[in-house]
């Protein structure tokens, strides 16, 4: 037992300061742990670790959230080595943003909107920057931009998650359709403490929670939890995708103004660590219990991803080489870029830029990430004092 709690102290540890230094969103985690835990201290081989980032990247959720859990459960050899890991990646940012909105909550005056409005120039420059990047790998043919352009124009169309869900739905289907992969050689095996009922019984878990809630769904904390665990639950591609999700699932509830969700959003940047981290934010500033919204939240969005690769760990080897597999997510893949095109339009352009000035702030923002790679922090820093000096 003392053994075992060593272990995870380590783990936890370990992930806390990941969980401090990490900047540049899940990539670059995924460099950070290549880093520090394939290299440095030898947790697992260079193979299995790209097999683990590849079953990471086929499910929805945050891919470096559910990289770090599965080395966790790994390292440990039971589900708490997983918990330990995420609690040490994921409290520095959140614990940020839950003061970040407590003191948002209390900012007023011209100075305050000034800065509040060059954190949603922030949003901008971000999701242009996502969108980029994301079309560039998961549309690169005339067929899966086709499957962006329809998801856009339905998001569009008929606002609301459940527009979100038919994009996503269709994008599967058309990926099953037309978007059949060549013969993909697969090396190596990922050999995990999980076993198949353990992992079927996660899977499970994963379902009713998002099946059971909307049936009991009149008491508000009930409401929280299903609209963050859905919006946990249907991100595909990236963790940027997660902000149309929770725009319809917050500001279109009027749970909040979409000026603290957009500022939140651009706060988000400033931070290490994962994006999903924003949940804490949002929940925070929904209250009225601030620190009690934060973590049902933050527990609710990040749970279903967990849930998924835990269930998965143990049956991912016979899955990998179907094309039908691979062939769907190429096609939900796509389909996230247009949702994450609409939500560009609507709310995050049209919240933010209101005239040249703002434009020119945004490509401006646009151009520093992309081209010059500035670090994400430092443009919120830039752009709110910009934002300041406007105000």
């Amino acid at each position: 037992m003392a053994r075992q709690t060593g272990v995870r102290a380590e783990i936890f540890w370990t992930f806390l300061k990941l969980g401090l230094t990490s900047f540049g969103g899940p990539i670059a985690h995924i460099g950070y742990f290549r880093t520090e835990l394939v290299l440095r201290r030898r947790w697992i081989t260079e193979t299995a670790y790209a097999d683990l980032i590849a079953l990471c990247q086929f499910l929805p959720g945050p891919t470096s959230s559910q990289v770090g859990f599965s080395l966790g459960v790994l390292r440990a050899g039971n589900l708490l080595g997983g918990i330990a890991a995420w609690l040490g990646f994921t409290a520095p940012s959140a614990l940020f943003l839950f003061a970040a909105a407590l003191g948002t909550a209390h900012l007023n005056g011209a100075l305050a909107q000034g800065v509040l409005h060059g954190l949603k120039l922030v949003a901008v420059a971000v999701v242009a920057q996502a969108i980029w990047g994301m079309a560039r790998t998961l549309t690169p043919d005339p067929i899966r931009a086709g499957v962006a352009l329809a998801a856009a124009i339905i998001v569009a169309g008929f606002h609301g998650p459940l527009a979100q869900i038919a994009a996503i739905g269709i994008g599967t289907l058309a990926g099953l359709a037309w978007c059949r992969p060549g013969a993909t050689p697969f090396a190596g095996r990922l050999d995990f403490p999980v076993s198949k009922s353990a992992g079927a019984s996660a899977l499970i878990c994963f379902a009713a929670f998002l099946l059971i809630p909307p049936l009991f769904a009149r008491a508000q904390p009930i409401q929280l939890f299903d609209a963050f665990y859905r919006s946990g639950a249907l991100v595909f591609g990236g963790g940027h995708v997660v902000l149309p999700l929770l725009q319809a699932a917050t500001v279109g509830r009027s749970w909040l103004s979409n000026q603290t969700f957009l500022a939140g959003y651009g706060l988000t940047q400033a931070v290490p660590g994962p994006l999903f981290t924003f949940a804490a934010y949002l929940g925070a500033a929904i209250g009225p219990n601030h620190f009690a919204g934060a973590a049902m939240a933050l527990a609710a969005i990040f749970l279903p991803g967990l849930l998924l690769v835990y269930g998965m760990l143990p049956f991912w080897d016979a899955l990998r080489p179907s094309r039908s597999a691979q062939a769907a997510m190429r096609g939900a893949n796509a389909a996230v870029v247009g949702i994450l095109i609409a939500a560009f339009c609507n709310p995050v352009w049209t919240g933010a830029v209101h005239g040249p000035l703002d434009f020119g702030f945004a490509l401006a923002g646009f151009l520093l990430l992309t081209l010059w790679k500035l670090p994400p922090w430092l443009l919120v820093a830039g752009l709110a004092a910009a934002g300041a000096a406007g105000g």
